[in-house]
């Protein structure tokens, strides 16, 4: 026994890194994939990246996508009553679902999460309610909580693939999609707002604009959306677009 229990004190952490490591590995895949539907997306949209739908007039932190072009791991919306937004839209990636991402449309769920999360249920839920993916995406730089009365969601600058522009840093746009680092407290749970992390909030793999996907360190929680003990989610999609900054 005490043979056996030495043996598999030595086996079982090389077995959970290999574990890891294949993780790590199919998320990277994953991204890859997204970008491959992202490069095929475009020249159908004027070279424009996957953006939008317009945003409900009367939003609610339900979503927590209530602001067009905010960055989101949303792949379809809620409805609202009188919105004219059909319940179950597809948002963001989403949008590649029905031709682009058709056949494979799991990459959307990267396989480290921390959290239960079921993909074919999140896929069965499109076109039928509020969906969400594994990722976070930035589709614009839109950081409002709500759209603004009078503004023009329609004529946002959308990104073109061939020329993301700059970001809020005066830098090139790099980053498109990356894991979900986000934590909030358990109250938010009450507005469907819980915490989403990946491969043990340890590091995140990044889709960058010129088709690479790399993993970096979040040894320092440098990409980690932490909203502790603070209930005021105005700062959200600000947090989330500096992480990607």
């Amino acid at each position: 026994m005490a043979i056996v229990a030495v043996l598999a004190a030595l086996v079982l952490p090389s077995l959970a890194m290999a574990k890891e490591k294949a993780r790590k590995t199919v998320c990277l895949s994953n991204l890859r994939q997204l970008c491959v539907g992202i490069q095929m997306y475009a020249p159908d949209y004027a070279g424009k990246i996957p953006y939008g739908p317009v945003a409900p007039p009367a939003p609610s932190p339900l979503d927590f996508y209530t602001s067009t072009g905010a960055p989101t791991s949303l792949i379809s919306l809620a409805s609202y009553q009188g919105s004219g937004v059909a319940s179950g839209m597809p948002v963001a990636l989403g949008l590649m679902l029905r031709q682009q991402l058709a056949s494979q449309p799991k990459v959307l769920f990267c396989p480290a999460s921390d959290q239960l999360l079921n993909a074919d249920a999140q896929l069965a839920a499109v076109g039928v309610k509020q969906a969400q993916s594994g990722y976070y995406y930035r589709h614009a730089g839109n950081t409002n909580l709500f759209d603004t009365p009078g503004w023009n969601a329609v004529s946002q600058n959308h990104l073109r693939l061939d020329n993301l522009g700059l970001n809020r840093n005066g830098q090139p746009i790099r980053a498109l999609v990356l894991d979900t680092q986000f934590l909030c407290p358990p109250a938010l749970a009450a507005f469907n707002v819980t915490p989403s992390t990946h491969h043990q909030q340890r590091f995140v793999d990044i889709l960058f604009s010129d088709g690479h996907a790399a993993s970096r360190s979040n040894a320092d929680g440098r990409y980690t959306v932490n909203f502790g003990n603070n209930f005021d989610l105005a700062y959200a999609f600000d947090e989330i677009l500096r992480v990607f900054e």
